[in-house]
């Protein structure tokens, strides 16, 4: 099962393998155990439809994180997975597909439709679950739900009839939001406004002269208009009773052109006078604000577009006509008769809708609303009171404006795919039946001919009961009592309308509790550029082919080190690269350290007994800080700075120090304990770091955990390190930092002056205090080891032929180098890459004050000039003091 840790990293070797693993041994399911605190978490439901793209990733892999982390804490812990039936979008997905087969729904009919859609789902359903346990995602699959089973859909129609009872949803002809490709009303919150070039019409409706009764020729008003189509549907013209320019004309009707239809002249607040002309066409039923105008004046509403959006009977000799070619049509036709009087440009914003940017016409139509201030009201107070933290806090200030001025939810729709409105209606008198199941006879006339509710419920509606429906509400099931309420949620900024607030209004209201305790809102993944990532782009990352290329693991912590709560994160080839480069560091450093290590060098070693020297306290004061900095920022989901730890901890503390003082021990040690010890505390903080980076990335962590001496089955259900105050040490990392100062800085001026690796150089040191020196004696033998160094003294030789000098610590260092570089050739060979340099410098700089580059140039090449001047300034300084260094010697 578990490979030995041989060959080269390659995670496609073991990743699926570890995860099917996990699966056969349960390690994911919870048991109600009252013994335990729970925790609990449930997935934000992908579609259906969906595919995992990096936001899925994201998200995903930062409530994994977070349930792994709580598993190993020692916590009941279950991650509720599911996916949404997602109304409208998998019945545009499948009539998408009948429409390659030369069918739609309507041909069909209802029944074989819905058919249709559920063998869609029984074939393509599972598509994105299986590519979130591609990810790693830990979730208790034996309670995986589905928004349209059996059970979840008894509790939407539960909380649909008590919802009616309470009064808080009615039915009534409103205007809404309608989408003419969707065929379907959509919420406010499902319209995304865009603003478009287009024009302003000025067209003239003359006034009825009040001796003829017929359209006068001298006295007209201009109305300007964005959409000429509509004025068949006009039952006004609207003019602001403070505008003087229309006093003379009150109480007159005017002449609505292309219809022969007379229509009042009013007076409305709404009118701006400072637009255009001041007076303003009223078509109620097609317009939010017209509708308004409409009600307070008694104005006839008239529909003049179908469901398609192409004309009605209403429009006259328009009728049939598509929305925009009835506009040409009408704009031609008025200007033929005289009434167009110009047009200009024009930008304003469009509503369209969010799953297929088709233009939403405003429509009045009968649908059904759910109330929505009085269940505002205590979802406002538990955030406020903060028995519900939203994270980043700047989140909150969109929740509160927008459930501060909530307007009622429009959640019927008119679908097919969906759960169908509990609604029946008698054919006989017509009487309207709410129930949970059909009536067995009408209760008004005992009539037994009873018709359901065609339309079906908004995909939120549903969704909104998934903190608890998921547990199995409406039954007080033994999961609903234990794990709910959940402990937090994770979770995009875009449906905090949609589904965040909703899920705690109804929670509230059907479970007298909050749904969770804290919503941390994950950023957006951008490109490295800081764009939105987006296939027309060409700079969107497929996390499925990255999986498939380089490891779940690299993906997962990559989007970690890169997620700080309330930032964007800016993902880029060179990121993912660096994460790949870290995974192999620990492979390799895993595989020293197993190659080195038997059971019994560590069979009878206690930590508690063990007599450490200065490098063993102070990795063990090191690792203890990791421990500490996770369990702070886990606590405050930043992401990024976790992950940032446990990376520095293993490429700088562990590999580059650690290990390699190690190696003096190991392999030329004073003593047989010496060994026994240093192999004892590489595999004790190899074990406990791995631990630690677990739930960051769980494959690699588990395949070398099983290589090493381990006791128990999977790393996963091992306790997560607690933190030992005792072993973190100020005092030992303060000592330390003295020898890695000299030997960085012994190591820098090698690497600056080419000097070959293995040329050992003669290194004198003198201390300016008595503590310093005492560390330097202490540890001459890795100074040698890990600087390269020859001979090593603690003399001063300023002064002395052949060296140069450099500090670091307070500590002077003297570096024989006369024997190890051609002096000549290399003041000669650093002096020209000087010149090259420099001129470099200047071609940069020439670009970046070229004006027309600035402005013509694509961002992102601009930033690489930018970046390639900063690295090339940087450059020349670390040439200048090489150069400086190389003369320094024949002075």
């Amino acid at each position: 099962m578990f490979d030995e840790i041989k060959d080269k990293f390659n995670p496609l070797a073991f990743e699926q393998k570890i995860y099917r693993y996990w699966l056969e041994n349960k390690y994911f399911s919870a048991k109600i155990d009252k013994s335990k605190v729970p925790f609990s978490i449930v997935i934000p439901p992908p579609n259906v439809t969906g595919y995992l793209h990096i936001g899925h990733a994201l998200n995903n892999t930062l409530q994994d994180v977070i349930v792994r982390y709580k598993r190993m804490k020692g916590f009941n812990t279950t991650w509720v997975p599911g996916i949404d039936h997602a109304g409208i979008a998998t019945q545009n997905v499948v009539e998408r597909a009948l429409k390659e087969r030369n069918t739609d729904r309507f041909q069909l009919g209802r029944k074989k439709f819905v058919e249709e859609v559920w063998r869609w789902k029984e074939k393509y359903g599972s598509r994105i679950i299986d590519q979130l346990k591609s990810l790693g995602c830990s979730c208790d699959w034996d309670r995986e739900r589905f928004t349209f089973d059996r059970q979840y859909s008894k509790a939407v129609t539960r909380e649909f009839v008590i919802l009616y009872k309470k009064g808080l949803i009615y039915r009534g002809n409103y205007m809404v939001n309608w989408c003419p490709r969707c065929r379907t009303a959509i919420s406010d919150i499902e319209v995304e406004h865009v603003v478009k070039k287009g024009n302003l019409w000025d067209i003239k409706y003359p006034l009825i002269d009040l001796e003829t009764g017929k359209p006068g020729d001298s006295e007209y008003i201009v109305v300007s208009t964005t959409r000429p189509e509509t004025m068949l549907g006009d039952t006004a013209v609207a003019v602001n009773p403070g505008d003087r320019r229309y006093k003379k004309y009150k109480g007159r009707t005017v002449y609505l052109p292309l219809t022969g239809r007379e229509i009042p002249l009013i007076e409305d607040d709404f009118a701006d006078m400072e637009f255009g002309s001041g007076a303003v066409k009223v078509t109620p039923a097609h317009d939010p604000n017209d509708f308004e105008i409409g009600k307070r004046h008694k104005l006839e509403k008239i529909n003049i577009f179908n469901e398609d959006a192409t004309l009605n009977s209403n429009a006259g000799k328009y009728e049939g006509l598509d929305r925009n070619a009835a506009r040409q049509k009408i704009l031609q036709d008025l200007e033929e008769q005289g009434y167009l009087l110009g047009k200009k440009s024009h930008d304003s914003q469009v509503g369209t809708c969010c799953r297929c940017n088709t233009v939403v016409e405003p429509r009045i139509s009968m649908q059904w609303f759910m109330s929505m201030k009085e269940l505002a009201g205590p979802a406002i107070r538990v955030v406020k009171e903060g028995k519900v933290k939203i994270i980043p806090k700047k989140w909150e200030k969109l929740y509160f404006n927008w459930m501060e001025n909530i307007r009622d939810w429009c959640i019927s729709r008119q679908l097919w795919w969906g759960h169908q409105i509990p609604v029946w209606y008698c054919r006989d008198c017509n009487e309207m039946i709410v129930s949970e199941g059909k009536p067995e006879s009408c209760s008004k006339c005992s009539g037994s001919s009873m018709e359901q509710d065609q339309d079906v419920l908004d995909t939120w509606f549903s969704s909104c009961l998934w903190p608890f429906a998921a547990f199995g509400w409406p039954e007080e099931t033994e999961d609903l009592k234990y794990f709910f309420p959940t402990d937090a949620l994770i979770t995009a900024h875009d449906i905090i309308f949609f589904w965040v607030a909703r899920m705690i209004m109804m929670s509230l209201y059907f479970r007298k509790d909050i749904p969770f305790g804290e919503v941390f809102i994950n950023p957006l993944v951008n490109d490295v550029f800081g764009q939105k990532m987006s296939k027309s782009k060409g700079n969107a990352v497929d996390p499925v082919d990255l999986i498939n290329q380089k490891g779940a693991d690299v993906l997962r912590f990559t989007l970690t080190s890169l997620t700080t709560p309330g930032r964007n994160l800016n993902m880029g080839d060179e990121k993912i690269e660096g994460v790949r480069n870290f995974a192999n560091k620990l492979w390799n450093a895993s595989k020293f350290v197993i190659a080195n290590l038997n059971d019994e060098d560590i069979a009878d070693i206690d930590i508690g007994q063990l007599n450490p020297d200065l490098w063993d306290r102070w990795i063990l004061s090191r690792l203890n800080r990791v421990v500490r900095g996770i369990e702070k920022y886990l606590g405050k989901y930043n992401f990024s700075f976790a992950s940032r730890i446990l990376n520095t901890f293993l490429w700088n503390d562990y590999c580059d120090w650690y290990i390699e003082s190690a190696k003096v021990k190991i392999y030329s040690p004073k003593n047989s304990g010496e060994k026994k010890n240093a192999l004892f505390i590489l595999w004790y903080v190899l074990e406990k770091y791995l631990k630690l980076l677990h739930p960051f990335m769980p494959f690699i962590t588990e395949q070398i955990w099983q290589n090493i001496p381990h006791s128990g089955e999977s790393i996963m259900v091992e306790s997560f390190p607690e933190p030992e105050p005792a072993r973190i040490d100020q005092h030992i990392e303060d000592e330390i930092k003295i020898l890695f100062d000299v030997i960085g800085e012994i190591r820098k001026i090698r690497s600056e002056l080419k000097i070959n690796p293995s040329s050992k150089i003669k290194i004198s040191l003198m201390a300016s205090e008595d503590k310093s020196k005492a560390v330097l004696e202490e540890n001459s033998e890795y100074i040698c080891s890990l600087a390269k160094t020859g001979e090593l003294e603690f003399k001063d030789f300023t002064g002395k032929k052949g060296y140069i000098k450099a500090a670091a610590a307070n500590v002077d260092i003297f570096i024989n180098i006369a024997d190890a570089i051609d002096v000549e050739s290399e003041k000669k060979r650093v002096g020209d890459r000087i010149k090259k340099v420099n001129l470099d410098i200047e071609k940069s700089k020439k670009k970046l004050s070229n004006a027309d580059f600035l402005r013509q140039a694509p961002q992102e090449i601009i930033q690489k000039q930018k970046d390639n001047l900063d690295r090339a300034e940087k450059l020349l300084e670390v040439l200048k003091d090489q150069l400086n260094r190389i003369k320094d010697i024949n002075e």
